[in-house]
Formats: structure tokens, sequence, C-alpha cells
């Protein structure tokens, strides 16, 4: 069965699909015996790809979520559409009522049933979200990996904290990407949000451009021209990549998470701190 990397946020717009892209473009090619990621456009409020790279509007992922009810749905990959910076995706019409009907289809066992496709079927299915709401708990719940984008202000730190997202519970299946600009260290983020998993992802011009534009245009991985995003973004792959799920007993989590400091000026991480 194919990977499933759920890529979301709490609040704001932080950069959930260039994160996802980035990823997309990132994944090690020796991964999943060699089988490409595809990226799935799954965003309740709408797609942006569409939009941006001037896509017909079919596949879509209305044509995904039209076959989940069906006997036999056939493949996630017939709704599949090459971007010109070399990354396949399953896009979203711009809109937020087809687009909340179709998460909530596949969020259902069916729509697992065919992101994860059946058990010869090889490869990661990047899920993009959007903002993380109550519509996406079952597809957080089958994902091997969830990364939730955060920009490094104080502000964004504190929708994180204050979502109240249940960090046990996934243990080290969860990854905080902190997008930008962040005076907090990694181990502070860390051992404040008991999330065990926390990376910085630099923004840079150069990678959004390739992104935005419709002409062909890889976003490179290797060799001396890495941006810096793509650099930091390709060692996050990487982490997911060589993931294996593994059952972690409540024994363990615990001697590797750190307490949630709750009391007392030592207590209150230092972006909350007046």
């Amino acid at each position: 069965m194919r990977r499933l990397v759920v890529v979301g946020s709490v609040s704001g717009a932080p950069g959930v699909t260039t994160v996802a892209l980035a990823l997309s473009a990132a994944w090690p090619s020796e991964a999943d015996g060699g089988v490409r990621p595809v990226m799935v456009e799954a965003d309740g409020s709408g797609g942006d790809l569409m939009m941006r790279f001037g896509l017909p509007p079919a596949p879509s992922l209305l044509d995904v979520a039209a076959a989940v009810g069906k006997p036999y749905p056939g493949s996630l990959l017939g709704a599949v559409t090459e971007l010109p910076l070399g990354v396949r995706v399953v896009a979203a019409v711009p809109g937020r009522g087809p687009c909340t009907e179709a998460v909530r289809l596949l969020a259902g066992e069916g729509g697992r049933r065919v992101l994860l496709g059946g058990e010869g079927d090889q490869g990661t299915v990047l899920l993009d979200v959007g903002r993380i709401g109550s519509d996406v708990e079952p597809l957080l719940g089958a994902a091997d990996q969830v990364v939730l984008v955060a920009r490094g202000g104080a502000e964004p730190l504190t929708h994180v904290s204050a979502y109240g997202l249940n960090t046990e519970a996934y243990g080290s299946r969860l990854t905080l990407a902190v997008v930008g600009p962040c005076p907090y260290p990694a181990d502070e983020i860390a051992q404040s949000l008991a999330i065990e998993q926390v990376v910085f992802l630099p923004w840079d011009i150069k990678t959004v451009a390739v992104m935005n534009r419709r002409r062909a245009g890889r976003l490179r991985t290797t060799g001396f021209r890495v941006t810096p995003l793509m650099a930091a973004t390709c060692k996050l792959a990487r982490q997911l990549a060589d993931y294996r799920s593994q059952k972690i007993t409540m024994t363990n989590a615990e001697t590797q998470r750190c307490p949630v400091p709750v009391a007392g000026d030592e207590g209150v991480p230092s972006w909350a701190r007046r």
C-alpha cells in the first residue's frame, strides 16, 4: 500500500501547498521502489494549482471523489497531472463547495482506500489538506506521517499550542515544519509544544518563483545551486521516506518526550511571556 503523508496547518496561510510541492520535488528517487510521489490537493476551501498553472478542470480531485463509491474505483493515478516543475499532482478545482464534499468523501473509508491503493501499490501520497479541521481527522489518523506547517513567530506558534492537537497520540509520526525566520530554538519549541520532531524550512523567493511559473523548470535538489528551502526540504523528505511505521508503547513515548511546561515563568515558552 502507498505511504500517506498529510501536510496541513492549524491557522493562517503559512505555505502548506508550497511545502507539499517542495516535498514532492525533493522526494528521494530511490524511495518506494522508484515510484514518484503524488501530491493531492485536498483543501476543503478549494484548490490553487489549477489557476496557478492554467490546468484544465479535469482530471481533478472531483474525479477521485466521484469514484470512491464505485465497486471498482480505479487508480488514483488516473487523475494525475504533470506540473511544469516536474511534480505529479491531483489538483482541486477552485471553490469551497465542491471541494468540501470531495474531502469529506476522501476522509471516509472508501476514500482512504483509493488514496492508499492495494497491497501491490507502491509510492507516496502527499496530501495537502490546507487548514486542519474535523473533516480531515480520519485522514490524520490513517497517515504514516503528519507534517504541521507554521510560521516562526510568536502568534503562529501560540496558535499551534492553543489548537489542542493530541501530540501524544501522534508521537514520532508528527513533524512541525517552521517556515521562515524563527527566533526560537528547535528544542524550546519541541519541549513547549510536546512535538518530538521540529524542523526549520527557510523561505526563499527563487524557489517560490519556480513554483509559480507556467513554463518548464525543475526545482534543483542536488549540486551546488540548491536553494536553502530545497536543501532543507530534501533533508525533511529523506527523514519522512526513511520512516517506518512502528507502534511505540506509551512508556517509551513518555521517556522520549519532554513534559509540557505549564506553570511559572520558567515553564512558559519565550514567545508567550509578557
